[in-house]
């Protein structure tokens, strides 16, 4: 089965253990998404769909992608151009991120349509987010739904991470009228009810479960922090209890990790609940820890002590 992320990956300034001092790594919402893929299921071929620059850090990105089992083949290069830069800041447990992405090369990801037409050809299931949506101009982000309308025509399962976030769009209406657009051409959609509730006035996670439903989404997953997780397919709702983490040192990539614990499922075919599961027990894991990526060695089907 072959997974196809779209997204972009930065540099990642993370906080180590000792005060004023920072670990380079690399991640980014979706990116993150695919590298748990990679790492809890072997039986998956994971793609990355980005564009990255011409420089070392750019080719040091690459190597990390291949050496974490995730296909570099569809990262396009932009002369010129590097990736963008974030730091993490951490207050107990909670995090807070500066940017520095402006001229990232991944906001050329959809310029060459041949390219990302190649990209999506195949592809059993494709992932995508808000942000993905956000780096990119209107022109760009018109060419991407595009393809993924035309992937999903041809029996691609579409995913998607509403990931609101306001700074990166011109105007919260934009951000909300475009997610929702991308919505109603997801066959699986997997929001944040903390977000939602924010930018859509949501008065619970049954009412981000209504919204989405109502824009004809087949499947969705509503994540509300340590509250149940509400969802649906095929119009039968369901909601999975989630036991409180313990030892929270990092939240980053809690979200991130989820997904992937969900859409292993789905790519396998398992039950939707299944797949709830096992992302909550993967952002448990991942919680503990600092930095978006840690090492993934547990069984998903059981809770971790602590």
């Amino acid at each position: 089965m072959r997974v196809l992320a779209i997204g972009e990956c930065m540099a990642e300034l993370a906080p180590s253990e000792r005060v004023g001092e920072f670990k380079l790594g690399f991640a980014g919402d979706t990116f993150n998404t695919a590298w748990y893929l990679a790492q809890i299921a072997a039986d998956i071929d994971v793609n990355y769909l980005t564009a990255v620059g011409d420089d070392a850090i750019s080719q040091d990105l690459r190597a990390f992608m291949k050496d974490s089992r995730i296909s570099d083949t569809h990262v396009q290069v932009i002369a010129g151009k590097t990736i963008g830069l974030y730091l993490i800041h951490l207050s107990n447990g909670e995090r807070s991120f500066s940017y520095w992405r402006s001229d990232s090369a991944a906001r050329q990801l959809a310029v060459d349509e041949i390219a990302l037409g190649r990209a999506v050809k195949g592809a059993d299931l494709i992932y995508f987010s808000g942000i993905t949506l956000a780096i990119l101009d209107p022109q760009s982000r018109e060419i991407l739904l595009i393809a993924l309308r035309r992937a999903r025509a041809s029996g691609t399962t579409v995913a998607f991470d509403t990931n609101l976030r306001p700074q990166l769009w011109s105007t919260p209406q934009e951000m909300t009228d475009t997610v929702m657009k991308a919505a109603a051409q997801s066959d699986i959609v997997l929001p944040s009810y903390d977000d939602e509730a924010v930018w859509f006035g949501d008065g619970d996670s049954i009412a981000t479960l209504d919204r989405y439903a109502k824009a004809g989404v087949d499947q969705i997953v509503v994540k509300n922090s340590a509250q149940p997780v509400v969802f649906q397919k095929a119009g039968q709702r369901g909601e999975v209890g989630v036991d409180p983490a313990r030892g929270i040192v990092d939240t980053t990539a809690a979200g991130d990790s989820f997904n992937a614990g969900v859409l292993v499922s789905v790519v396998r075919q398992d039950d939707l609940a299944t797949g709830i599961r096992k992302g909550c027990r993967l952002a448990g894991h991942v919680v503990r820890h600092k930095g978006s990526l840690v090492p993934v060695n547990l069984d998903l089907g059981k809770d971790e002590s602590g």
